[in-house]
């Protein structure tokens, strides 16, 4: 599975349905999924998947479907490749604009194991681990870029213990829709809520706070509240 901040040209289903995926064009977006298909198949992958062409966004059933499933598909996906388009020293990824995303932080925690690519697709670090969840260096970057504590990054669950913390985490990552800011949090804390786009980021806020409150009674993340406005 492909995590990564949206581009120029990003193919979306109705662009390649009944095509080769190398016989697209050569826009940033589809030039990604190209080398995405490359990289899953030099792993003995027979599958590729992106959230650009993989969901059909034209389908609100589908897209509620896709939101409520995205922590469990990462969760459960054999490998989470990390594409990190503005990253150019394989040494150092900490300011990639990647871990100020919203959706990004689920894709994160929710994977086992993860790899970590440059802007031309040269694995981070230089490294030739599996896993760079599991590779020391890498993984005290990851810290330090999200605030993190490694056992969180390494054996994520999903849940509502210590709400307030996992409220927090997202309080710096940005999304574009607004209301997506709430709804990237709903794998993290297993929340099951409609998914109405429109409604404003405030009223998709309190719609999960209140959500937790009722399932856990801990009324502190009201604080996390205040911290973000």
């Amino acid at each position: 599975m492909l995590s990564h901040r949206w581009g120029k040209g990003e193919p979306l289903l109705r662009d390649i349905q009944g095509k080769c995926v190398y016989d697209l064009g050569d826009t940033d977006g589809e030039a990604k999924l190209q080398k995405l298909c490359i990289l899953a198949l030099r792993r003995n992958f027979q599958w590729a998947w992106s959230d650009t062409f993989c969901i059909d966004k034209d389908s609100s059933a589908e897209l509620q479907e896709a939101i409520e499933s995205m922590f469990s598909w990462y969760h459960w996906s054999s490998l989470t490749i990390v594409h990190l388009s503005d990253v150019l020293n394989v040494g150092s990824l900490v300011g990639s604009v990647w871990f100020t995303r919203g959706w990004t932080l689920q894709e994160l925690l929710a994977s086992h194991t993860v790899l970590f690519y440059t802007h031309n697709w040269s694995p981070c670090m230089g490294s030739n681990t599996v896993n760079h969840k599991m590779f020391p260096p890498l993984l005290a970057q990851l810290q330090n870029a999200t605030g993190i504590a490694k056992q969180h990054l390494t054996n994520f669950s999903p849940g509502m213990d210590d709400a307030r913390s996992r409220l927090h985490w997202a309080s710096g990552p940005r999304t574009t829709r607004p209301e997506d800011i709430a709804y990237s949090l709903f794998g993290i804390l297993q929340v099951h809520l409609p998914i109405i786009y429109g409604e404003t980021a405030q009223n998709a806020l309190g719609r999960l706070l209140a959500e937790i409150i009722s399932r856990s009674g801990d009324v502190s993340i009201l604080d996390w509240v205040g911290e973000r406005s």
